[in-house]
């Protein structure tokens, strides 16, 4: 079957913020973009730099990337150190990269709403008039993983035999440094320790303070964890 053209030339811009929607959103943009054959951007903007935002922030990003390999999207963008305004943001990379659609959540979390709302969505149109803006109405009663856990706190894994155990003190036999989230409602140090290895985010169960397997896993689709 031949390829569809995109006679339009659309592009296609989708803008997530930290939160269970942004796969949500990331889906839509990739629906459109089949739908016209035309590129896909992901964008998402911070006030922090990238390697000040912690391990939850970090983890989305992760997720997003993953997404935007799955959904053969042109390029993912992080804005991070942003001073300026959410929309001067997007109106800057959506003029680089020739932008025809912008996709954002309605339902969305801390300054990420602001852009949703009546007045800055018309600063928006006065900054690129020409573009197409979708505000997509997403659940706020999404189901979030990381709910299930409490704050991650810094800590370590030690080589023990053929598992490694969970401590919270730096030693010079600690062979990773990460995050752990701790599981609620559980009295033993059960949850998820993430870290960063081969530059990319990893993250193990541990049991009673000990891992004993590093297969990476997926908080949104392991269903022992969800449950």
């Amino acid at each position: 079957m031949a390829k569809k053209k995109n006679p339009m030339n659309e592009r296609i811009l989708v803008c997530v913020h930290y939160g269970p929607n942004g796969e949500k959103l990331i889906k839509r943009g990739s629906r459109i973009a089949q739908a016209f054959d035309c590129p896909l951007y992901i964008l998402t903007v911070d006030p922090k730099p990238f390697d000040e935002l912690d391990a939850e922030k970090s983890s989305y990003i992760a997720k997003w990337q993953k997404l935007a390999k799955e959904y053969g999207a042109e390029e993912f963008i992080i804005k991070d150190n942003e001073e300026r305004r959410v929309y001067k943001v997007i109106a800057e990379v959506a003029r680089e990269k020739g932008i025809t659609q912008i996709i954002i959540g309605q339902a969305v979390h801390s300054t990420w709403e602001q852009i949703t709302k009546e007045s800055i969505i018309n600063s928006l149109i006065r900054e690129i008039p020409f573009v197409d803006i979708h505000i997509i109405s997403v659940a706020r009663h999404l189901k979030d993983p990381y709910c299930n856990y409490q704050k991650g706190v810094r800590a370590y894994l030690v080589k023990e035999g053929e598992s490694h155990r969970l401590v919270f003190r730096y030693t010079e036999d600690a062979e990773y440094e990460g995050i752990f989230f701790k599981e609620v409602g559980t009295d033993f140090n059960n949850g998820i320790f993430r870290f960063f290895k081969d530059n990319q985010t990893i993250q193990v169960e541990v049991i009673e303070d000990t891992v004993k397997d590093f297969t990476n896993v997926d908080l949104e689709t392991n269903d022992d964890l969800n449950d």
